[in-house]
């Protein structure tokens, strides 16, 4: 059975195996460049309303609410210790988006970060790259609570579903990431190569994720408010604002992919959680 082999590996394993997946699905989206050279606006804006659902319901669902329960375990206060953790993933995006190169997808493909002479398509994928880390983290952080869980088959199921989320938001980011790179006339093979390696940084981030809260176990609740509060920071700052770069009356696009979204990684998360 599937969860008894997962329950075999170690929790870094584990989250190999979950962020794994969530990178092929963005290749997946990504591959969609073979097919497509152009996506409507509106499809877009659906896409990136889905993606901001998804997190913002794992933030909850699969982060928040579990760390404040491990803060409450661990004897801790739990407001303070998630505040904290909440607010420091913040921050962390926010200094890596004033740092890190890169190139946001709107329609003036606003640059931030360090002044940099790198090509416009790699600023285009580091863009995506920065907001892969904390969906990496998030899934590792996920595994490797179930580590420490008193109930493991349960803890593995929920950090499943959280796997599952992003990677079913993914496949939607890949698209999002490999066809304008298209549009920006790069050929369909450097544009999906391009696009599927925005989604390497999430096992790598997942790894260390895993690794870092079974090593220190009292660092889980920051963990994970810490990779929630990453995740609100790239739909609030980027996902949800490119999505309403649209007249006004069309922004419901936007707005339908958000509650759909979060609707399905809600489902997810209480029906294997």
């Amino acid at each position: 059975m599937f969860t008894d082999w997962l329950l075999s590996l170690e929790a870094w394993q584990q989250a190999l195996v979950g962020t794994g997946f969530t990178y092929f699905m963005t290749a997946l989206g990504a591959a969609l460049v073979f097919f497509f050279k152009e996506i409507k606006k509106d499809i877009l804006n659906l896409m990136l309303g889905f993606a901001s659902g998804v997190m913002i319901a794992a933030s909850f669902w699969s982060l928040l609410d579990p760390a404040i329960k491990q803060a409450e375990e661990n004897g801790s206060i739990a407001w303070l210790v998630v505040s904290f953790g909440f607010g420091l993933g913040g921050l962390f995006l926010y200094i890596a988006d004033k740092t890190l190169p890169h190139m946001h997808f709107g329609p003036n493909h606003e640059k931030e970060g360090l002044p940099s002479h790198l090509k416009r398509t790699i600023l285009l994928v580091f863009s995506i790259t920065l907001h892969n880390i904390p969906e990496g983290l998030a899934v590792g952080v996920a595994f490797g609570a179930a580590n420490s869980a008193d109930d493991p088959t349960k803890a593995v199921l929920a950090a499943v579903s959280v796997a599952l989320g992003i990677g079913i938001q993914n496949f939607p980011e890949g698209a999002a990431v490999s066809i304008p790179l298209r549009q920006e006339n790069l050929s369909r093979k450097k544009a999906f190569l391009y696009g599927q390696a925005s989604g390497i940084v999430e096992p790598i981030a997942g790894i260390i994720g895993a690794i870092l809260v079974t090593k220190v176990t009292m660092l889980l609740p920051y963990a994970l408010a810490f990779a929630a509060g990453a995740m609100i920071y790239v739909v609030v700052e980027e996902l949800i604002p490119e999505a309403q770069q649209t007249v006004t009356s069309r922004r419901h696009f936007a707005v339908f992919g958000v509650m759909l979204g979060f609707i399905i990684m809600m489902i997810l998360d209480v029906a294997l959680g």
